[in-house]
């Protein structure tokens, strides 16, 4: 006999609660995205639907979902960014399971569906699922045992994007995005979230359709975009790197290797947004004061090891100054 998950039955609360942030997102991709929730097999009191506009220029957008209007929470805020709008999701969402989709991108049903499944089925307080450039999907997929987030972030490269999981509701607690930043928003709540959840599962099923818009903050090149994009990272940074130095020492070492990782990626932006070497050589002063570079010689994986190798010599940086911005162009 199956075991049901004790938020199954109609006078309990959802099991999944979806929080959908949209802010100026074109009326066809937010109702392709409120689409694949409706299209999952989960019955209608097993899930939640929470719009949060984000103070959108217009509410044309809405005029699309009419005819499932009854079964969404549609609430519209002053445009704050994205991490109120999660926030104010946070609070509003009843489910015992949080899913958050951005108004732009979709859910993959079929391998959604198995995410699903091991929601209700695996007795879990996360399941991390991975993100694909294509509505298409794979149906066989290889789900690892569960384990303390602790333990996965000390031995596993993550993903920071808060969409990439979901996640009991329970382990929530306090915990939110931090306002104002309009990027790198998602790295410092995944981080936490993980460190206090006891059973999470991984998943190959490649579950959520990442679609990049060209209107969205993260394809933005003008200059004060890229700096800013470069500030809230290395705010990130030392925000996670404060946290640290008060955790018990399993939780500092998971949260110390996230933070070498982050300040590499951060490096290698800096590198490839500017494109300037005095630029670079004050960031990785800033870095030094705050104890975060060199990067530890610790072996967390080949290109990392590499990558510390090379930022600790001013030939290796002038190599990289060279060679990166090409690789980019490439690609």
């Amino acid at each position: 006999m199956q075991n049901k998950h004790p938020n199954t039955t109609a006078t309990e609360k959802p099991l999944i609660s979806f929080i959908v942030p949209v802010y100026n997102v074109p009326g066809n991709m937010l109702r392709e995205c409120i689409q694949s929730i409706l299209a999952l097999t989960l019955r209608p009191f097993e899930r939640e639907i929470i719009i949060i506009d984000d103070g959108s220029d217009d509410t044309a957008p809405l005029t699309q979902l009419s005819d499932v209007v009854d079964q969404l929470i549609y609430v519209r805020q002053r445009n704050g960014g994205v991490s109120t709008a999660r926030n104010l999701g946070l609070r509003l969402a009843k489910g015992a399971f949080i899913q958050f989709v951005d108004g732009d991108d979709l859910l993959v049903q079929t391998a959604y569906e198995h995410v699903v499944d091991l929601v209700r089925y695996g007795h879990t307080d996360m399941v991390m699922f991975d993100f694909t450039d294509t509505p298409q999907a794979t149906t066989a997929y290889e789900d690892s045992s569960p384990q303390p987030g602790s333990d996965l972030m000390r031995s596993t490269n993550i993903h920071g994007s808060a969409w990439g999981y979901v996640f009991s509701r329970h382990i929530v607690g306090s915990l939110s995005f931090t306002p104002g930043r309009a990027y790198g928003e998602d790295e410092e709540f995944t981080a936490q979230l993980l460190l206090r959840a006891e059973r999470v599962i991984r998943t190959t099923a490649r579950a959520y359709y990442y679609r990049l818009r060209p209107a969205s903050a993260i394809t933005r090149t003008d200059l004060r975009s890229r700096l800013c994009r470069l500030s809230d990272a290395r705010s990130v940074l030392y925000s996670l790197q404060e946290k640290a130095d008060t955790m018990p020492a399993d939780d500092r070492a998971a949260l110390q290797r996230r933070t070498a990782q982050l300040t590499m990626d951060y490096i290698y932006n800096v590198i490839v947004l500017t494109q300037n070497r005095h630029f670079l050589e004050r960031k990785l002063d800033e870095l030094r004061r705050h104890g975060l570079f060199p990067l530890p010689d610790r072996p967390y994986t080949t290109k990392y090891t590499w990558f510390r190798h090379m930022t600790n010599s001013k030939m290796g940086l002038l190599v990289l100054m060279r060679t990166i911005p090409l690789m980019k162009k490439e690609r």
